[in-house]
């Protein structure tokens, strides 16, 4: 029988799927404001329309695709350090099932971290559909993901790009939790309670003794009372 005041198997399970579910919320609000980030810090690439739906980059200005992606890499790498932290401070619920939301989260959210960056980029720097010829065009930046793997598959002539960007955010967020397991000192990864130091308030002076302070602990003796110079 349970007793009174200690939470059994079920409640504690019970516990720990709430705090995945509140864990996988969270993980995916910070993804999205990381999406923001990465579009305000992402450059554009300016083109000149060449002929109509189609045009060239000036000089320079292709590299913008890298440095878009490389910060997108940098914003998924702080943004699965930052998570994996915060989600290994709650002691309580440590555990596969926590691991699992965050692994499942951190994955989803790199995803969505592309789409709504994407997103911002294009309410940021808007542009004609049609522009007209010999007219220059800042394009927002882009970022492949998941759904770039997919239209692949669906269509064989499409590139699937560098779609493993949005494996790094998991990938930092497994090796945060992985590195700070392996230094923890608790078999159970600090999930039980935290026992109190015992602490005696008897001061035995500087002999650590009873008898040289005059102390009785219930026993006579011989000795009793006596002084201890």
């Amino acid at each position: 029988m349970v007793q009174q005041g200690v939470a059994g198997p079920p409640a504690s399970r019970r516990r720990e799927v709430r705090a995945a579910l509140a864990v996988v919320l969270a993980v995916l609000l910070v993804s999205a404001i990381g999406g923001v980030v990465w579009a305000v810090l992402a450059p554009t690439e300016r083109v000149v329309v060449v002929q109509p739906g189609r045009g060239a980059a000036l000089t320079g200005e292709s590299a913008h695709r890298f440095d878009a992606m490389a910060l997108f890499v940098c914003v998924a790498m702080v943004v699965g350090v930052l998570t994996a932290a915060a989600v290994w401070r709650l002691r309580r619920v440590r555990g596969p099932i926590m691991q699992c939301a965050l692994l499942f989260a951190s994955l989803v959210g790199a995803e969505l971290m592309s789409w709504f960056g994407e997103l911002v980029a294009r309410w940021m720097h808007p542009h004609s559909s049609n522009p007209p010829l010999h007219t220059i065009v800042a394009m927002p930046p882009t970022v492949d993901g998941w759904r770039n793997l997919v239209e692949h598959w669906i269509h064989s002539d499409l590139s699937a790009g560098a779609w493993t960007v949005v494996l790094v955010q998991p990938l930092f967020a497994a090796l945060v939790i992985l590195l700070v397991a392996a230094l923890s000192t608790s078999e159970d990864l600090g999930v039980g309670p935290v026992y109190p130091a015992y602490t005696s308030e008897i001061s035995y002076g500087p002999y650590g003794t009873p008898v040289a302070n005059g102390i009785s602990l219930g026993q006579t003796g011989p000795f009793e009372g006596a002084d201890s110079r």
